[in-house]
């Protein structure tokens, strides 16, 4: 099945090795979103069934994933925490299942505990939305495993997020808060080639921070870390494709839109880009691939 892959395969070996090369990765890397959550903004609910969790990370697998982000607590704007107890128990059996059928994981969460509990049972990555401010204990946790960690510019949980939406210039400002991040958790003894920076879109940000971050992911990738680029089917897209009324493009209706802004990233060099349409996106990996080996 296309993008299964066993542990020590090239396919993961390219998720746990970083690009140094100034125009990005060779082949840029897929994550498929696995929200094993009761509300998520996009598919809250779908797959908080074991049996349909398991089955949609094999599926996103078998379409080309390179990696499978697991995650059990949603992060849409204004969504309330739950308890790092049920946080858990969402996402371990779940990982350690596609782990075994050799699918390479990421935990997508804040809390150490939950990340140290989705590296015991397998997982390869944390992708923490908080980029290590929510939890101090992240940072250990990530040195002591030497997993990669996903920093995403954060201002705050999802709960008030919004109001922190205030920049003096929106990527001036994303890029010199992630490079504080990285420098923190380089004195906390992370090793720099386990970091990939995210600009975070909708995390505290408009619609206008969105598109301006977007037209400057080169800035982000000139840092000299992996980038991940996460846009699918959020908000400003749908507002972008509004009706004539003004009333937003529905959430399942926003992939041609997702995978117009991914093939941008991937021209902007990032390392990956997180989506929930993985066979759409491969296709559209494929093409950019091709055109840049015929160019």
């Amino acid at each position: 099945m296309r993008g299964v892959h066993a542990p020590g395969a090239s396919n993961v070996d390219a998720v746990t090795t970083p690009h140094s090369a100034p125009d990005g990765p060779a082949r840029p890397q897929i994550m498929g979103v696995l929200n094993v959550t009761p509300d998520s903004f996009s598919d809250g609910g779908r797959y908080l069934d074991f049996g349909d969790a398991v089955a949609h990370g094999e599926q996103m697998g078998a379409e080309g994933a390179d990696l499978i982000d697991v995650g059990g607590e949603s992060t849409r704007p204004g969504a309330e925490r739950v308890d790092a107890a049920t946080e858990t128990s969402r996402v371990v059996d779940v990982i350690a299942a596609l782990v075994e059928r050799g699918l390479a994981v990421s935990i997508d969460t804040t809390r150490a505990a939950v990340a140290a509990a989705a590296i015991e049972a397998g997982a390869s990555v944390v992708n923490d939305v908080s980029g290590g401010l929510a939890d101090p204990d992240m940072a250990r946790v990530v040195a002591d495993t030497g997993v990669r960690w996903v920093l995403m510019h954060w201002r705050g949980h999802s709960s008030d997020m919004q109001r922190l939406a205030r920049y003096e210039s929106v990527v001036a400002d994303v890029k010199a808060e992630l490079e504080d991040r990285v420098e923190a958790a380089l004195d906390s003894g992370v090793d720099r080639e386990r970091l990939i920076l995210d600009p975070g879109l909708g995390f505290a940000k408009t619609a206008e921070h969105n598109w301006r971050l977007s037209a400057h992911l080169d800035e982000f990738v000139a840092l000299g870390y992996p980038v991940l680029f996460g846009s699918s089917r959020k908000s400003y897209l749908g507002r972008l494709l509004a009706d004539e009324s003004g009333k937003p493009r529905p959430v399942g209706q926003r992939e041609a839109a997702t995978l117009a802004t991914s093939v941008l990233a991937f021209e902007a060099g990032v390392w990956g880009v997180r989506v929930h349409d993985v066979a759409g996106t491969a296709d559209a990996r494929a093409v950019w691939l091709a055109t840049r080996a015929a160019r």
